[in-house]
């Protein structure tokens, strides 16, 4: 009996190692070959979005058995920083990692899916992404564009950038010429500024040789790299202008829909790993950063009171001019205003009661 068992127990597994090499092929043949090519806004020398860009490519080619392969480049390895969406829609690289807001001089519609001038900070913005409708809004737009859109990078809340001089009130930012990105080019236009889109491998030497008069990029752990306070002492804040930063992945929307599920499930697992990993490098990374600033000479300013409340009451009434004459625009307005709104007084409830208490005691030196 017990030999018999034994021999059935062999036959079993006999039939279980068959089963095994007939169904490997039929698995293969689900996980087909796919190389694509992606391209990037965001220098080398920024470890941040390079080690996104490099993770995104590596845990994608995991998750698919190496099946699913990306290769990343450098901006204007293939294409300029500032073309990623032109490559990807027509097709010169499958995919593309950028911010959206690079490319409101096509469409202000695309500032959505990065920020908007006094809009939402990080985690009201993902939740109006991933659970208001924001990002089926942003991709329902992007069709046009050939693309779809997988966020995959925050920066939080950004600086305010660095000035060659001191700005004290309304008067000292006419004339301006200020590299800034996305909607908040045309809001500080009415002020006065000249608003500069410069690619962030291209800011420090315009600035440098004063080309430029002042320069945004992110905050302290991406500017002390880019070494900004060698050239422009003066480092303000709050960024208004962007409460949060959203960037992320672009990709062909016809070899998207190429893709096996598996694969496009592989990327938006990765892609939320990457964003997640970013926020918490730059927060992590950040109070540091700042204070090696400070000692290397950047002196810290708040925007002037006037020049903030001048701004916000212009981008909301170009908000509203954009909405009545831009039907994309409107279309994605209306959710995001009403959302905005909520998230606002929800955080007013709690999350600023709070965090305004605990700053506060801290700061006395109590804790």
């Amino acid at each position: 009996m017990r030999r018999r068992g034994l021999m059935k127990a062999a036959g079993l597994g006999t039939v279980a190692v068959a089963a095994q090499t007939v169904a490997a092929p039929a698995i293969a043949q689900d996980m087909p070959e796919v190389r694509w090519r992606m391209t990037s806004s965001f220098p080398k020398n920024l470890d941040i979005a390079t080690t996104v860009s490099d993770d995104f490519v590596k845990r994608v080619g995991e998750l698919t058995n190496n099946k699913f392969q990306i290769k990343w480049f450098a901006p204007g390895e293939i294409v300029p920083a500032l073309q990623v969406i032109d490559a990807v829609q027509n097709g010169t690289v499958e995919a593309g990692i950028s911010a959206a807001y690079y490319y409101v001089g096509k469409d202000p519609t695309f500032s959505f899916a990065t920020t908007l001038p006094f809009g939402m900070n990080t985690r009201q913005h993902n939740a109006w992404m991933i659970c208001g409708g924001g990002l089926e809004l942003v991709n329902d737009f992007l069709r046009d564009y050939n693309t779809i859109y997988v966020p995959g990078l925050h920066t939080g809340a950004q600086m305010g950038g660095w000035f060659r001089k001191e700005i004290k009130s309304l008067d000292d930012i006419k004339g301006l010429k200020f590299r800034i990105a996305g909607f908040a080019g045309q809001v500080l236009a009415k002020l006065g500024v000249v608003p500069q889109q410069i690619a962030g491998g291209d800011i420090y030497p315009a600035l440098e040789k004063g080309t430029i008069d002042a320069a945004e990029w992110v905050g302290p752990y991406d500017d002390e790299k880019l070494g900004f306070v060698k050239v422009a002492k003066y480092y303000y804040y709050p960024g208004w202008w962007e409460g949060c930063t959203q960037s992320g992945f672009f990709l062909s929307l016809k070899e998207w829909e190429k893709l096996p599920p598996a694969y496009r499930t592989a990327v938006k697992a990765v892609a939320s790993e990457t964003m997640d990993w970013s926020l918490a490098k730059y927060d992590s990374g950040s109070p540091g950063a700042l204070r090696r600033l400070v000692a290397a000479g950047a002196e810290l300013r708040p925007f002037p009171r006037d020049i903030m409340i001048a701004a916000y009451d212009i981008a909301f009434d170009l908000y509203e001019e954009m909405a009545a004459k831009n039907p994309k625009f409107k279309k994605i307005y209306e959710s995001w205003k009403p959302f905005r709104d909520e998230q606002y007084l929800w955080f007013r409830v709690a999350e600023n009661t709070f965090d305004n208490f605990v700053f506060a005691q801290q700061a006395a030196k109590k804790r």
